[in-house]
C-alpha cells in the first residue's frame, strides 16, 4: 500500500537523476577511453540537484553484517554521497552506504537474511530488491520513507553471484544514480575448483549518464562504462564505479595462478561481453551456479543484472586487460588490469603492457 505522501515525492523523483562526466584516456591506445561529447561538470551542475540534496554529503558509513548460526543480520543506508566519478569531480550520488557501486553482501546457501535499511535521504523513499531471494516484493522489498528504517526477513536459497538495487520507482533513477550492488551466495557444496583457486576478486560493471537527464538514461547511451572492485577479504581494493580505477591500481596475481572473478554487470541499461585478453575462462559458472558449469569459454555474456563466476590461468609475466568485448563501451572507460609477475608482487611494469 502506498504510503501518504508517497505519490508526490514519487512524481518529483521522476525527474531527477545524475549523469557522469566523460572519460580519460588510457596508456595503451588500445584500450583508450575517450573524451565524451555533452557530458555536464560538477560545478555546472549543481543548481540541477534537488533543493533537499543541495549541500548534503553524507560520510560513508560501512556495512553492518553479523552472523548467528544460519541467522544472517545485515544493516545498510541509503543515502546522497559524493562519489568522484571522474578525478576531482565529484557527483552527489544517490547510494547504499555512500559507495557505489554499494558495499558487498556475502552469504552462505540456506542463511536466513533479516536485512535492515536506514533511509538517510532527506527526502525520497528507498528500498532494497535482491536478487538472490524468493520474496513478495510489495511487501519484502517496499518503500523505507525519509529519515526511517524497516525490517525484512528473507531466505538465501540459490548460490550465486546476483545483483541488488532499490526498487523505488522510478527503479531507473534509483539504479542509473548509483543505488546498486552484488549480493554473492556461496554454495553449501563450495564449487568442484575450489581446491585449484589461487586468487579471487569481484568486478562489477556499471553505467553513468548524462546528469539528470531521464530521457538520456531511457533512450540514450551511456556516457561512461566502468568496472570495480569490491573487497572480498581484508587487504583487497574496495573502489566506486570510477573512470579507470582497475587501471590506475591492477589487480595483482602471479604466474601460474588461477583466479576466480565473481563479476556482475549492476547496468542499468547494457549488456556486458565479459572477456579477459590473454587467457580463456576454463571454468566459468553462470549466475554462479554450481549447476551451470561450463569450460572452455572466451567471452561470458551476463545481462543486465546477469552474473557469473569466471576462472582462468594466468601462464605468463604481463599486464592482462578485462574488458567488455562490446568495444565501444571499452572506448567509454571499461577496461580492467590484472598485473601478473613473477611472485605476484607490484612491479613497475606499466598497464597497457601485456
Amino acid at each position: 500500500m502506498l504510503k501518504k505522501g508517497y505519490v508526490v515525492v514519487v512524481l518529483l523523483v521522476g525527474t531527477i537523476f545524475l549523469s557522469m562526466a566523460g572519460c580519460s584516456s588510457s596508456n595503451d591506445s588500445s584500450f583508450e577511453t575517450k573524451d565524451v561529447d555533452n557530458h555536464v561538470q560538477a560545478e555546472e551542475s549543481e543548481s540541477e540537484v534537488i533543493k533537499p540534496h543541495q549541500g548534503i554529503n553524507q560520510e560513508p558509513i560501512p556495512l553492518q553484517i553479523k552472523r548467528d548460526g544460519t541467522d544472517v543480520y545485515v544493516e545498510m543506508t541509503s543515502q546522497i554521497t559524493d562519489i568522484e566519478i571522474q578525478k576531482d569531480k565529484p557527483y552527489k550520488a544517490w547510494t547504499f552506504n555512500g559507495e557505489a557501486p554499494g558495499p558487498l553482501v556475502v552469504v552462505n546457501e540456506g542463511d536466513t537474511i533479516h536485512f535492515t535499511l536506514k533511509n538517510m535521504d532527506p527526502s525520497i523513499p528507498h528500498s532494497m530488491d535482491f536478487h538472490a531471494v524468493h520474496a513478495a516484493p510489495n511487501k519484502k522489498f517496499a518503500d523505507v520513507m525519509p529519515n526511517e528504517e524497516d525490517t525484512f526477513t528473507y531466505q538465501a536459497s540459490y548460490p550465486g553471484v546476483f545483483m541488488y538495487h532499490c526498487g523505488t520507482a522510478p527503479v531507473l533513477s534509483h539504479i542509473a544514480n548509483g543505488m546498486h550492488g552484488t549480493i554473492i551466495v556461496k554454495p553449501a557444496d563450495g564449487y568442484p575448483t575450489d581446491n585449484e583457486v589461487d586468487k579471487e576478486y569481484v568486478i562489477i560493471q556499471n553505467e553513468w549518464y548524462k546528469y539528470n537527464d531521464l530521457d538520456d538514461m531511457t533512450n540514450g547511451e551511456p556516457s561512461q562504462v566502468v568496472f570495480s572492485t569490491k573487497a572480498l577479504e581484508q587487504g583487497q581494493p574496495n573502489t566506486n564505479g570510477v573512470l579507470n580505477s582497475l587501471k590506475d591500481e591492477p589487480l595483482l596475481a602471479k604466474v601460474g595462478d588461477k583466479v576466480r572473478l565473481y563479476v556482475n554487470n549492476v547496468g542499468p541499461n547494457e549488456v556486458s561481453s565479459f572477456h579477459v585478453v590473454g587467457t580463456v575462462f576454463d571454468d566459468v559458472y553462470i549466475d554462479g551456479n554450481p549447476a551451470n558449469h561450463m569450460k572452455g569459454l572466451q567471452t561470458v555474456m551476463l545481462p543486465t543484472s546477469g552474473g557469473a563466476i569466471v576462472e582462468f590461468t594466468l601462464k605468463e609475466e604481463g599486464m592482462y586487460p578485462m574488458v567488455t568485448h562490446q568495444f565501444n563501451h571499452v572506448q567509454k572507460g571499461a577496461v580492467g588490469f590484472i598485473k601478473v609477475t613473477a611472485d605476484g608482487k607490484d612491479n613497475d611494469l606499466e598497464a597497457g603492457e601485456h
